[in-house]
């Protein structure tokens, strides 16, 4: 008999544009997929930020979230994340102010300081945006003195407070995929969330920098920190490797400016990696862990042990919802999730 792991698992969603499928088919997968992990048992599903792409269709992670609260019952909700610097420090905390009110203690707002595009994109959205370290700070800053509804003096929080006012704050996250944005989450006592699957490397010196640096804030007295990473589980190591080649190609076709839907299995059966391919395929072999459930249960632990956290975030793609459907669920087996009371609180709610 599976006993329960001591590792808490969360989902990291980009509502990927599968093959032949629509954005609105790739939303609604995303609700799809949302009930279910709410269901299992995982404890985070985040959402992404990713504008002027025609192979993810989030872009809005605040009205998606909203959306989300009502489909679901138990799973925290949030960002992963809020591309700061696009937007007024101000709306963000007034759109998780009101998403907490909404949907309380169950939202996380996730917040990084990439564009999540071009940089002409991010000009579009925001053409004062000078991808500044030191902007980035003030508007954290700014936000936190917003949610804390702080009086400065002789500033703008003097006057200006953000709506609606609520009894409680979303939790703040800051994502990086560097080392820089968690000395961030340290100096303002934030939680911290490294992306391996953005950059394979550094990511548990990163975290162990994070948690020497970190200094208590109101909102979180002690450092917390989370991993993300391209997860495919499999109930075949056969199937696995077709869904790991799948991903690595699809990186690899990114890094060479190809952007496009992510490759069938009848594409995958066909191709063949090029020696410069081979080469790229090393450089992200990190980035990905895949296998059948125990072959993933044995990496993400280490992976968790090596980062020193206890809570993982997988991020599944795959050109099949039921391939990426079927992962989510042999991880929640592997790891002994304790499935949410669904029926339960329904039957209270009816």
């Amino acid at each position: 008999m599976k006993t329960p792991s001591d590792i808490r698992l969360n989902v990291l969603d980009q509502s990927p544009i599968r093959p032949g499928a629509t954005a609105r088919q790739a939303l609604l997968e995303t609700v799809e997929l949302a009930r279910l992990a709410d269901r299992l048992g995982y404890t985070r599903f985040w959402v992404s930020e990713h504008h002027n792409t025609n192979t993810l269709a989030g872009s809005t992670p605040e009205v998606l979230i909203a959306h989300l609260g009502n489909h679901t019952q138990h799973i925290r909700l949030g960002s992963g994340g809020i591309m700061l610097p696009h937007y007024s420090a101000l709306k963000v905390a007034e759109n998780f102010r009101m998403l907490e009110s909404l949907f309380p203690g169950r939202i996380d707002l996730g917040m990084g300081r990439a564009p999540g595009a071009d940089r002409l994109t991010a000009h579009a959205l925001n053409p004062h945006n000078t991808f500044s370290e030191q902007d980035f700070v003030e508007q954290l800053m700014d936000l936190q003195a917003y949610l804390r509804d702080e009086k400065v003096p002789d500033t703008i929080h003097e006057r200006v407070m953000a709506i609606p006012q609520a009894p409680a704050a979303p939790e703040l996250w800051i994502l990086s995929s560097s080392g820089q944005s968690g000395l961030f989450a340290a100096h303002l006592g934030m939680a911290f969330s490294f992306a391996q699957f953005i950059n394979g490397n550094g990511g548990p010196a990163a975290v162990r920098t994070y948690r020497e640096r970190f200094r208590p804030s109101q909102e979180l007295r002690a450092p917390m920190a989370n991993v993300a990473v391209f997860t495919l589980c499999a109930d075949t190591e056969e199937k696995a490797q077709e869904l790991r080649k799948a991903m690595d190609w699809q990186l690899i076709r990114f890094n060479k400016g190809e952007f496009r839907t992510f490759p069938t299995a009848e594409e995958v059966h066909s191709h063949q990696f090029t020696a410069e391919d081979q080469v790229q395929l090393l450089h992200h072999r990190n980035r990905i862990v895949s296998g059948t459930p125990e072959q993933v249960h044995a990496q993400l632990t280490k992976m968790a042990a090596d980062y020193g956290v206890d809570e993982v975030t997988a991020v599944t793609i795959t050109a099949d919802f039921q391939d990426r459907l079927r992962s989510y669920e042999l991880l929640a087996e592997v790891f002994a999730l304790t499935p949410a009371p669904t029926l339960q609180k329904e039957a209270v709610l009816a």
